[in-house]
């Protein structure tokens, strides 16, 4: 190898080198602002989402800011209506639940610490006395001053939050519209400073990401909207004072695979025990929790979602999890986002390997399954091709033997 070549290999280390540390940077931004990019984040995904519609009637000869405004105006009348449905239902609910909270303690003390105790023979009823607590409050007082303390500056941080997510509820309309306003603006920016040797590569792949992401996003969220109807009026249906906050809660956690069905069983079966404490209404969220899943395993996501994300329940969880510790809510909202395009990005990648040299190798291979002969890659066909006809040059020893021959 020259020294022009050790040269160039040197400087292309250092380029990357530059390159990863600019990201690892860029990543540490982001963790810092995080509170701050949350309501641009959630603008810029309802932008996203509203920007076919506003390209739609551009096409049909409406202006832009004209299309922005129709859109804006739906998208905030859908919110609106949502919210004046739901708002006194869930205040129902809630004071509900709060009266409710008497019979769920006497069950919870009276009922499941005693079968749990038969069962196992813990006496937990000895950390539950009231007496007894005290007792342990006095002895341990100087830890518990200290986490009083921790608590206090919980509470007190807890308030700056509650200001920011006000503040940050009065800014997200706001910034939705000037998303929704500059969308192509900003698209056509952000291409324009992609290299031109890689512009469609990354076009196709944007376009790619776009699809899959914007296909699971509006198919999912009509999923999580159908099925919270469906379990709040069945749970209603069959008499559970709490069903529809149940039915609503399993909808949106609907999002996250397996999360929402487990929680229709685990809180629709503690409320029918603790309102009813008989086998028939846990009958009756078991037959509602069935018609649910079936009807979300063989109508709602086939039709509405299907496989366009392409990413497996346990990378969907493992991706809103580690969002979520990584960037707090701000990762658990981008987390799918992020987990879609570099699932795009990765088929990409296996692509591109799968038509090098390291994968095929200086000879033709060919690939078989379990049925037989399949194929060889394409450029190995003419020679296959040559082959199988008998037209291949011979070999050496062959030519030995046809020279003897004559």
């Amino acid at each position: 190898m020259s020294k022009e070549d050790d040269l160039a290999t040197i400087a292309g280390f250092f380029r990357r080198l530059q390159w990863g540390a600019l990201a690892v940077g860029l990543v540490w931004v982001i963790w810092l602002l995080t509170p701050v990019l949350v309501p641009f984040a959630f603008a810029a995904l309802l932008a996203w989402m509203g920007d076919p519609m506003v390209d739609r009637l551009e096409r049909r000869k409406v202006g832009r800011n004209t299309a922005v405004i129709l859109v804006f105006a739906a998208i905030i009348l859908i919110l609106v209506l949502v919210l004046l449905l739901l708002i006194p239902i869930l205040e129902q609910q809630i004071t509900t639940l709060f009266v409710s909270v008497p019979s769920y303690r006497d069950w919870f003390l009276g009922t499941l610490v005693p079968w749990f105790e038969k069962r196992t023979g813990m006496q937990l009823h000895v950390w539950l006395d009231t007496e007894h607590l005290l007792a342990l409050l006095r002895e341990h007082w100087q830890s518990a001053g200290g986490f009083a303390a921790v608590a206090l500056g919980y509470v007190s941080k807890s308030s700056f939050a509650l200001i920011g997510w006000l503040v940050n509820i009065v800014l997200l309309p706001v910034l939705t519209f000037f998303f929704l306003r500059d969308w192509d603006l900003i698209v056509g920016r952000v291409g324009s400073l992609v290299p031109r040797d890689h512009y469609a590569t990354v076009k196709r792949l944007a376009l790619e990401s776009d699809a899959v992401l914007g296909g699971f996003l509006r198919g999912q969220l009509l999923v999580m909207l159908i099925l919270g109807i469906l379990y709040g009026v069945g749970l209603w249906a069959v008499g559970l004072d709490l069903g529809i906050l149940i039915g609503l809660v399993g909808g949106v956690l609907t999002f996250v695979p397996y999360l929402g069905p487990a929680s229709i069983i685990v809180l629709g079966g503690l409320a029918a025990l603790v309102q009813f404490g008989d086998w028939q209404h846990l009958a009756g969220v078991a037959v509602v929790f069935s018609i649910g899943q079936i009807i979300e395993s063989y109508i709602l996501t086939p039709k509405l979602v299907g496989d366009r994300i392409g990413l497996h329940p346990m990378a969907v969880i493992f991706a809103v999890m580690a969002g979520g510790v990584l960037f707090g809510f701000l990762g658990m909202l981008l987390a799918l986002p992020v987990a879609a395009v570099a699932n795009v990005l990765l088929r990409y990648a296996q692509e591109r390997y799968r038509r090098s040299g390291l994968y095929a190798g200086d000879t033709p291979v060919i690939l078989l399954d379990a049925e037989g002969f399949v194929g060889v890659p394409d450029e190995a066909a003419p020679e296959a091709a040559s082959v199988a006809a008998g037209d291949r040059e011979p070999g050496p020893d062959q030519r030995q033997g046809e020279n003897d021959a004559s």
